[in-house]
């Protein structure tokens, strides 16, 4: 790695710590990275990119939870169904080829900022521990949240988001913090096959960790001390999904001047 790819791997990485904390799809700006500036192939990247996952999982959770915004007794079944589903997409991953699944995976996100934009009310509402969930549907989303997490991480936050929310009902910066928990706690079994499999550079993988887990940090602080995070969360999550979606339709030739998005 020359100077300048460090320097744009962290800085990189910390964007993309950031957004997944908050929102979603920062695997996006670190799979490019990994892809198109340091040329590694896609399953080398797709390994690489979770080093720094797990970085900003383990830092982002650890300030969630000393903040008191982390109930893990509340969530464990989820985690327990989500982390089943991991190893599953993990151990697939490791034996196909997923670029075919982006085509299908924009047309995912056109129906996620759907769901986003109707009743915006329903993303800023408070934990409602009442409720009762439906385990008919939460059982197989928890276990297919999972498995598309270990096959391939990008966008996995944005639909764990919406499931936790309008599903489980847990408040947007909760569901954040549980995000980044059972993130980082797949992502190790994870990264322990990728790396049997050797499929991760760790020289890369470090450099993008250390920014990654600097933006897990400073987004989970912001999000557990600043009254209106859940706001600001909200955006965030409408603007990745709309950027994410211009980007992978390559309406950005349109709407956007050359090289804005690459």
């Amino acid at each position: 790695m020359e100077p300048t790819h460090i320097i744009i791997a962290i800085i990189g990485g910390t964007i993309a710590g950031v957004l997944n904390t908050l929102a979603g799809n920062g695997s996006a700006i670190t799979l490019t990275i990994l892809t198109e500036m340091l040329g590694l192939p896609g399953n080398v990247a797709n390994g690489t990119n979770r080093v720094g996952v797990l970085a900003q999982g383990l830092t982002g959770s650890y300030t969630f939870y000393k903040n008191g915004k982390l109930n893990l007794e509340r969530s464990k079944f989820v985690i327990f169904l989500i982390v089943l589903g991991a190893v599953a997409g993990v151990l697939t991953a490791v034996q196909v080829n997923n670029d075919q699944f982006i085509q299908v995976f924009r047309f995912l996100l056109v129906a996620m900022l759907v769901v986003i934009l109707v009743k915006p009310k329903r993303w800023l509402q408070k934990s409602d521990l009442t409720k009762k969930v439906n385990y008919w549907i939460a059982i197989p989303l928890y276990l297919a949240l999972g498995f598309y997490g270990g096959f391939i991480q990008m966008g996995m936050g944005v639909f764990f988001l919406a499931t936790m929310v309008l599903v489980a009902r847990y408040d947007l910066i909760e569901a954040n913090a549980v995000k980044g928990f059972v993130v980082a706690l797949y992502t190790i079994l994870v990264v322990a096959i990728f790396q049997w499999k050797g499929l991760i550079d760790w020289r890369i993988g470090l450099t993008l960790a250390v920014g990654q887990g600097f933006g897990g940090w400073m987004a989970a602080r912001f999000a557990s001390q600043y009254p209106k995070a859940d706001v600001w969360a909200y955006r965030l999550l409408i603007f990745v999904v709309v950027l994410a979606i211009v980007k992978l339709f390559d309406l950005h030739e349109y709407l956007l001047p050359t090289g804005f998005l690459d």
